[in-house]
């Protein structure tokens, strides 16, 4: 379900002083048409080029084409500015914010008077393949000063403030803004008509751009939201306009096909459909209430996730859902992430008659995480190296205050349990434990039916990190080994992300995530000291005028949410009813009941449908509730002591002996097998 792979890079490309790097592309014979055109260059210092740029000496680049993932992202950024420039044309009153390109797409956020409606996303679309066909050229111009920016900008306020951000010293715009950069030149693209030469419509942009509006050969506007400007909410709301723009028509309906099959997947709507999970507003956003069925499903996925955990030398704890507040204050999380928590509690204050303060009271919160409870309960009494590594475990609930915005179904939400772990471990122990809890994350997940990940290191945040930077480097080269590690964001103060594995299934949300955080000894709550070492019968003591050396705290998280294995089909060991008995006979009373006690003796969930609705509904019925088995009593069934399958695929299995289609369903359930039955893939035993 991922998006296509990126081609392999090109043999560099010789542009001679003076030439331009399209002139040098076509020269080398690469191509300029097609899903494999070449729409920019990257030049030696790693920066992407437009073709139209042209060395002031001899430079070797790389050619870049259209269908890698550099490639895409430039047709997207240069598609946001043809969706600006249709705006601009339908609604002449219309403010430019900022138009990135994003993963698999790109927006373009407005000041306009009225919202888009899909009627207007309808007629934009027209006038952006009015525009592409006409094949504009993207030309990059450079103000000689800010003045003149302004100047030329000066009925565009959201420029205006950009461009004031490009001139305060010091002052970083971000990755998402690309209408300016760092590097102390200020550009603005020209759109220019293919025939007579005349600037079209311009946007500030520091670039770059596909060389001209034809190499966009597949778009198409998706939906609009309303955003505040640079994301702050005491800024102005605008409209934003979210687009897809694509190499080839193929590689666009590749990805919308993706999307409808993440919609048809899409955990709100089965959530509904199978009676599962529900968001009371009385209780209040983001914070969901398991239904019945819902509960059999988050029953069998924790109660293997501790099986498993056992399995691997977890040692089960519990902590409460509230805590004073100086537990957060000490961790850090108060300092660093008071506006993703609760507000606090101000409870245990005792007053006197005349209304003094008898007793001063305290801040209590509900819990973010439960990493600073875990530390407590290592700390609880003096530890030994002897016991290292320990691995605590708990299903902790823990509560995180999303802005409203963000808030959706299970992958965003306000209150989550979720399979919290840290290891404690010496310096020496951190590499083989992250190696042992990295396979672990990954088998466990591949048994809930996810397989498809990337791993991530996370770089060094100089503001937000803490410890030395040898210490940090020596860590890295512990436990960064594996050349598939890419480059990730900083972690949070006070931990450093190593790993993370993410499910990349198209729409089911990217942040199912294994975290293997490093926790510095050194912090107010690191975990504390370890009593000396006895090795090989020696003691290892600590130097005179040292404390004993804290232990190392690795954190990880697998089953961070329940929805990872609501995705349509789940294993028969996790349905809320793995079987389904359907009477056809007038004996069939008695006989259901003897069948279905069959089965749950060996742990099976049965129903039997009883009701008086026909055979084809009732088949319809639970066919659309995604039971793996039904179960089917017949005349001639009866009479054979028999039974017959009718699976989700429409295929049937008809007259297997009760002992034999009894032991079948047991075992087919045993195997954790993450794919519905059929006729062909489900054979009981002769």
């Amino acid at each position: 379900m991922s998006a296509p792979a990126s081609r392999p890079a090109s043999a560099p490309v010789r542009v001679p002083a003076g030439t331009t790097a399209g002139a040098a592309v076509r020269e080398a014979g690469l191509p300029t048409t097609g899903p494999s055109a070449v729409v920019v260059v990257r030049d030696a210092d790693g920066k992407l080029r437009d073709l139209a740029w042209a060395p002031d000496s001899d430079a070797e680049v790389e050619a870049v084409a259209a269908d890698t993932d550099e490639g895409r992202s430039v047709i997207r950024h240069s598609a946001a500015h043809v969706l600006a420039q249709a705006v601009q044309q339908v609604r002449p009153e219309a403010k430019l914010g900022i138009g990135p390109p994003i993963t698999d797409g790109f927006y373009y956020d407005f000041d306009v008077d009225q919202p888009f409606t899909p009627d207007d996303l309808s007629k934009l679309e027209s006038s952006m393949k009015k525009i592409i066909k006409a094949g504009q050229r993207f030309s990059r111009r450079r103000f000689d000063s800010h003045d003149d920016a302004r100047k030329e900008l000066a009925d565009e306020p959201y420029k205006l403030e950009l461009i004031d951000i490009k001139g305060a010293p010091g002052e970083d715009p971000g990755d998402e803004i690309v209408e300016v950069d760092a590097s102390g030149e200020l550009t603005i693209y020209d759109n220019v008509h293919a025939h007579t030469g005349e600037t079209v419509w311009s946007d500030l942009c520091r670039g770059p751009h596909v060389p001209t509006t034809r190499f966009i050969p597949a778009f198409k506007l998706m939906r609009t939201a309303a955003a505040y400007w640079r994301g702050d909410e005491k800024n102005p709301q605008l409209q934003r306009i979210y687009g897809t723009a694509w190499e080839s028509q193929e590689a666009l309906d590749a990805h919308l096909q993706r999307l409808a099959e993440a919609e048809r997947r899409d955990h709100r709507r089965l959530g509904a459909e199978l009676d599962l999970f529900s968001f009371p507003e009385e209780i209040g956003s983001g914070l969901a209430v398991f239904h019945p069925k819902g509960g059999v499903i988050r029953k069998e996925l924790e109660d293997y996730s501790r099986r498993r955990h056992e399995e691997a030398g977890y040692e089960f704890v519990n902590t409460p859902h509230i805590t004073k507040g100086q537990l957060f204050e000490t961790s850090g999380h108060l300092s660093w992430y008071r506006e993703g928590m609760y507000p606090g509690m101000h409870l245990d204050e005792e007053l006197n008659a005349d209304g003094t303060v008898r007793k001063p009271g305290q801040d209590y919160f509900l819990k973010p995480m439960n990493c600073p409870m875990h530390n407590l309960i290592f700390r609880s009494r003096g530890r030994s190296y002897r016991e290292l590594p320990l691995r605590m475990f708990e299903f902790g609930s823990v509560y995180r205050y999303e802005k409203s915005g963000v808030v959706h179904g299970l992958t965003r939400v306000r209150g989550m349990t979720q399979d919290d772990a840290h290891i404690y471990c010496t310096e020496e122990q951190m590499q083989g434990e992250i190696r042992s809890l990295l396979q672990f994350v990954l088998d466990l997940l591949s048994d809930y039916g996810l397989d498809d990940f990337y791993l991530e290191l996370s770089t060094r945040d100089p503001e937000k990190s803490i410890g030395s930077d040898e210490a940090g480097s020596a860590r890295r080269t512990r436990c960064a080994r594996r050349p598939r590690l890419r480059p990730g964001p900083g972690a949070r103060p006070g931990r450093r992300r190593l790993l993370r594995p993410e499910d990349q299934r198209a729409g089911q949300g990217r942040d199912r995530a294994q975290l293997a955080d490093v926790h510095h000894p050194g912090r107010p709550d690191a975990p504390g000291p370890v009593r000396a070492r006895v090795h090989r019968g020696g003691r290892v003591a600590p130097a005179a005028g040292h404390d004993p050396p804290g232990a190392v705290r690795l954190h990880r998280a697998v089953l961070r949410r329940a929805h990872r294995a609501l995705r349509g089909g789940l294993p028969g060991v996790a349905r809320p009813g793995a079987g389904r008995g359907h009477p056809g006979h007038r004996r069939a009373g008695a006989l259901r009941r003897g069948r279905a006690r069959q089965l749950k003796a060996h742990g099976i969930r049965v129903e039997v449908d009883a009701s008086d609705d026909r055979m084809q509904k009732k088949i319809r019925n639970h066919t659309m509730q995604k039971v793996p088995f039904m179960v089917l009593v017949g005349g001639r069934d009866a009479e054979a002591g028999a039974v017959s399958f009718r699976f989700r695929d429409g295929t049937q299995r008809n007259g297997v002996p009760v002992a034999d289609a009894v032991a079948a369903v047991a075992d087919w359930i045993g195997s954790r097998t993450n794919t519905s039955p059929t006729a062909d893939s489900f054979a009981p035993a002769p």
